[in-house]
């Protein structure tokens, strides 16, 4: 990421602009998600069921020591790590995964914001809250998740769709 501003610097004002605007919201969803997990955890009692849309939709605190659907449940150092190292590739590889698509600045940020978020509860509680829990009356759970896990999904998203659509990488 250095490489790419000290790029930046050097008077692509377009280029800034964009960088500038994708990281305010990366940060706009770190401070999304940061909010949300205090305000639940605040509200909410870890396993209660508030009803928003009855038969699809409620808010239900839980502590997720594990990854997605609790995969690695009680390996919350090691994810913390994997998340850290992801943060860090991230950085070290941002001119190479963007590529000067502007597409991609947002998806490598949204990406980052969830892991920083996801991080920060496994730092500060041990587990990371989850509280959106969608569900098809009580036949099927979709598994809960947080603000943070729906800004990597939508980074990661953007990008494959970025990839997938653009013919050649551009160079600037």
């Amino acid at each position: 990421m250095m490489a790419c501003l000290d790029r930046l610097s050097s008077g692509e004002s377009r280029e800034k602009r964009v960088f500038i605007a994708a990281l305010i919201t990366g940060a706009a969803m770190l401070f999304c998600d940061v909010a949300t997990k205090l305000y639940f955890t605040r509200t909410l009692v870890p396993g209660e069921r508030v009803t928003v849309i009855p038969g699809w939709f409620d808010l239900t605190l839980v502590g997720n020591t594990g990854a997605a659907w609790s995969i690695l449940s009680g390996y919350g150092y090691l994810l913390l790590a994997v998340g850290i190292l992801a943060a860090i590739a991230i950085g070290y590889f941002f001119r190479f995964l963007t590529e000067g698509c502007p597409e991609r600045y947002f998806a490598m940020f949204l990406i980052l914001s969830g892991i920083i978020g996801n991080s920060i509860d496994r730092l500060w509680r041990g587990a990371v809250i989850d509280f959106l829990s969608f569900h098809y009356f009580d036949a099927y759970y979709y598994p809960v998740f947080n603000v943070a896990d729906i800004a990597i999904c939508c980074g990661v998203g953007i990008y494959l769709i970025s990839g997938f659509c653009r013919k050649e990488p551009r160079r600037s």
